[in-house]
């Protein structure tokens, strides 16, 4: 591993800053959570976009939430036999390990991920249509749900409404999990989809009795 760098300057100041004041201010929470483990009330999907930051729109703290990113805050379904295990395999240790009570789905606006979508399925982006393209065999997950949107004729509106469908794209998936289904028939989890603006700073829920996202 020779081509291994130590961490830019930059970074090694700000870890000395955090270790020198959060850390040493509460030293013993973190000393806590080292000792008896995690024990996170919830999971969150959401996109690996750098603009979300999950723990800071909901005030969370350290041990709270146990998060998961990836492109476009996508779940695959339920495919043992699978390729695409990283998020299942996630999803399954929060719910059948650490016994999360809520599992959360936020989208976001702008999502670079859901444009490369778009531009796929408008046969835009030949390089995603690749066979070696990762992000292209992964947005094939949302694929299907361009239908639902295909006849917007704003493209702004349309990536929006994209955006949401991929929410609740991840949503219909989680649901294949047979672990995930039992919990949510037995009351143990609940299954939530959120979208937010990045610039507006506004969240979203998804409300299934009226197929829409309202405002929180």
């Amino acid at each position: 591993m020779k081509f291994a760098k130590p961490l830019p300057s930059y970074l090694v100041h700000r870890y000395q800053g955090w270790r020198a004041t959060t850390y040493t201010e509460n030293q013993a929470w973190y000393r806590r959570l080292a000792d008896e483990g995690q024990r996170p009330r919830a999971m969150v999907i959401s996109c690996c976009d750098s603009r979300v930051h999950v723990t800071s729109i909901f005030g969370a703290d350290t041990g709270e939430f146990f998060i998961h990113r990836n492109i476009a805050n996508l779940v695959p379904p339920y495919e043992p036999d699978g390729l695409q295990h990283g998020t299942s395999a996630t999803v399954e240790y929060a719910v059948t390990a650490l016994k999360v009570a809520h599992l959360i789905v936020l989208g976001h606006s702008n999502c670079g991920g859901v444009q490369g979508c778009m531009n796929m399925c408008c046969g835009h982006a030949p390089e995603l249509e690749e066979k070696t393209s990762f992000v292209g065999r992964w947005m094939d997950i949302l694929r299907p749900g361009y239908a639902a949107v295909e006849s917007i004729t704003d493209e702004k509106e349309r990536l929006r409404a994209l955006e949401k469908k991929a929410v609740c794209v991840s949503l219909e998936n989680l649901m294949t999990f047979p672990f995930i289904e039992t919990a949510v028939k037995d009351g143990s989890l609940t299954v939530h989809g959120l979208w937010t603006d990045i610039g507006e700073g506004s969240l979203e829920y998804y409300d299934p009795e009226s197929d829409k996202f309202l405002k929180v």
